[in-house]
């Protein structure tokens, strides 16, 4: 294609509301367009880099034996009722009433949508296993989204969804997944890390989430030191700290005025404390039921940890008139002494048990207390306390026994063993060989079609633009001419970029009438992995420049060998 008929905005300052480089760069390459916060138009570079994403992913989906299909977007509020996943989701989910007074949402995810198309289409064990997959457009009502489409309200994701029979079966159909997914990162040539993590609202029994390491991810690979465990933050489990030891016994708790200090940082300024001597006392909402959470005051609670030791429903930090109930003192003074009479349930971190004493908060209003004692100011076992890891991995813990090590990562696909959570919902069974109906377990599967291009970018870029993977660049070879109103040149250029089209290349033609200096930019800018320059200068000697995006200095080669080692070339990064 000729560069002077493509609409390719390229952009040299640095879009003030970017933070990220791949934010920074899909605009100044031209890529996307902020349409709103949140959501982006694609312009044909950037779209053609997609498709090459959607192409390979759609070739790997099939060829594990997936099918596609294309599930609405607007779906009716009362499949997400049924599951719990309206509360689950919240306000990220939009909603919107629709003329004949239905609620509706704009789907950020399909597990029920697919869930109702295969309860109505699956009978028989015969047509087990199967697997559904789609490729569109989601949405969430993010909260705040930043760095470009890392974090977008609107984003495009392949969602696969599959149905087995039994345990052994989804376990098949997750390694066919699982193994799909490392072709389709490994064809993008990503750098990735496979992390064991939680299911989050998806639910179900196990997931792996499959993360690239860069530095302006959102999430964290927790990894020993050794390789042999991996997790996302959610996921990653800590060994229990050793115990405190006692400096003698410690005195009777000393309740001590802090008027309108509710804070961790708050009391420990009043009281010259540090957060890590402090015992947090945290009150949820549980369903029915009311949950208190203890952590130490320099940790913080993990939400996924906390929601499955509640038993897998929805957990959100209490209301006040529930926090002023179970404690009997407004918001910031909740401790742990007596809760266990005052709550369903106590639930208690392994660091928080560690502790030989602590300061708490006194269950009255602009009070706390001094040497709280675990097990002698609260107990640490009974019918409805426990005591485990409720916490986030931080610098310093270990792992059976190994140091954890932390990076930050851009997660651009997961899958989930779902079991039966929706398909016993939804009424999805089959019958067996002898007559007897059974829920279909279900698995399910998505890769972040935009979040890879972004990952590409964050992984691979330097100064002067994108670094792009011959696999996903928007072409493979840029022709550019640098004088395109010589007629030698444009001769020569016209020539290679026929033959390398004829060769079945993506091969992008500057023909613009511009400076040397800004084609030279532009290409670095938009990152395709070779470039030919064609000049006057090089001409005279019968020869042509070939430089890999990658290279510090470009080589020589005469102009009619330029075809044949354009396609070594590009054979050779092909084959990667």
């Amino acid at each position: 294609m000729r560069y002077s008929r493509l609409l390719i905005p390229t952009v040299k300052e640095v879009p003030a509301e970017a933070e990220v480089p791949s934010h920074q760069l899909m605009i100044r390459a031209g890529f996307i367009r902020k349409l709103a916060s949140g959501t982006y138009s694609y312009l044909p570079l950037g779209w053609r880099c997609l498709r090459k994403i959607i192409e390979i992913v759609r070739q790997e989906m099939d060829a594990a034996g997936a099918q596609e299909v294309l599930l609405p977007a607007v779906q009716p509020i009362e499949l997400w009722q049924k599951t719990g996943r309206d509360v689950d989701y919240g306000e990220t989910m939009a909603r919107f009433t629709d003329r004949h007074g239905r609620v509706n949402v704009l789907g950020p995810t399909a597990e029920e949508v697919v869930t109702h198309v295969a309860a109505q289409e699956i009978q028989s064990y015969k047509q087990l296993p199967i697997n559904l997959y789609q490729i569109s457009f989601k949405f969430r009502d993010e909260f705040r989204p930043r760095f470009g489409v890392l974090r977008s309200r609107e984003f495009m994701m392949k969602d696969a969804y599959s149905f087995d029979a039994d345990q052994q079966s989804l376990d098949e159909s997750y390694r066919k997944m699982y193994d799909a997914y490392r072709r389709v990162f490994d064809r993008c040539e990503l750098t990735y890390v496979i992390v064991e993590a939680e299911t989050g609202e998806m639910g179900g029994s196990g997931s792996h989430q499959f993360t690239v390491p860069c530095d302006n991810g959102e999430d964290f690979i927790v990894r020993t030191e050794d390789g042999s465990y991996a997790a996302n933050l959610e996921k990653a489990a800590v060994d229990p700290l050793p115990k405190q030891p006692a400096k003698g016994d410690w005195p009777a708790m000393e309740e001590v005025h802090t008027p309108q200090v509710g804070s961790i940082e708050a009391v420990c300024g009043f009281l010259g404390t540090t957060p890590r001597e402090m015992i947090k006392t945290l009150i949820y909402s549980a369903g029915e039921r009311t949950v208190a959470c203890l952590v130490r005051g320099d940790h913080e609670v993990n939400a996924e940890k906390l929601t499955q030791a509640a038993g897998g429903v929805h957990v959100e930090l209490a209301g006040e008139s529930t926090i002023q109930k179970a404690t009997g003192a407004q918001v910031g003074f909740a401790g742990p002494m007596g809760l266990h009479d005052r709550v369903d349930v106590v639930l208690i971190d392994h660091a928080v048990a560690a502790m030989a004493t602590g300061v708490a908060g006194a269950n009255k209003t602009d009070y706390h207390v001094r040497n709280v004692v675990p097990g002698r100011d609260f107990p640490l076992e009974g019918r409805n306390v426990k005591v485990l890891d409720m916490r986030n991995a931080v610098e310093g813990d270990t792992h059976g026994g190994r140091k954890l090590t932390f990076k930050r990562g851009i997660e651009v696909g997961q899958v989930f063993k779902l079991g039966t959570k929706y398909t016993t919902k939804l009424g999805c069974t089959f019958l067996d060989d002898a007559g007897a109906s059974h829920p279909c377990l279900m698995g399910c599967y998505g890769i972040g079609i935009n979040r890879i291009l972004a990952a590409a970018i964050e992984a691979g870029h330097d100064d002067n633009g994108c670094i792009l993977p011959v696999a996903i660049a928007p072409f493979e070879v840029e022709v550019l001419a640098v004088n395109y109103d010589s007629p030698a040149v444009t001769a020569e250029s016209e020539r290679i970029y026929n033959d390398l089209s004829r060769a079945g290349l993506e091969v992008l033609l500057d023909d613009r009438d511009a400076r040397p200096g800004v084609k030279f930019k532009d290409a670095d800018l938009i990152g395709i992995p070779l470039r030919v320059v064609v000049g006057d200068r090089g001409l005279k000697d019968g020869n042509v420049e070939i430089k890999r995006r990658t290279d510090a200095k470009p080589t020589a080669v005469p102009a009619t060998e330029a075809v044949a080692a354009v396609r070594r070339i590009i054979d050779d990064m092909r084959s990667r």
